[in-house]
């Protein structure tokens, strides 16, 4: 269940960092509340994963799920740069994600 609340936390981490963009500094209501309620809801999910995951473990991969999901959606969305390195270096992360979870009991 720690896995499950994790990665849900992951999930909103990533709605509220694109949230922010479409906050206009906190100047727009609606995607102001929402971006406010993605952060109250990631980091209870995070506290909770908490309880029984490493700290270390936890954060890295919260962090992570956060950091790949948002340059994805920046490419997706936004039409951020796309290119071979920047590829790379997500795929680096993604596989430095999937090691802490095998290595984590």
């Amino acid at each position: 269940m720690a896995w499950v609340a994790l990665f849900l936390a992951g999930l909103f981490e990533i709605g509220w960092a694109v949230g922010l963009k479409y906050t206009d500094g906190f100047t727009r209501p609606m995607p102001s509340v929402l971006t406010a309620i993605a952060m109250a809801a990631s980091f209870f999910l995070l506290a909770v994963a908490l309880r029984s995951l490493p700290l270390g473990t936890a954060y890295a991969i919260w962090t992570g799920i956060g950091t790949v999901g948002t340059v994805l959606l920046g490419i997706v969305i936004f039409g951020e740069e796309t290119t071979v390195l920047r590829l790379a270096c997500i795929g680096l992360i993604v596989t430095g994600l999937a090691g802490l979870k095998l290595i984590t009991p």
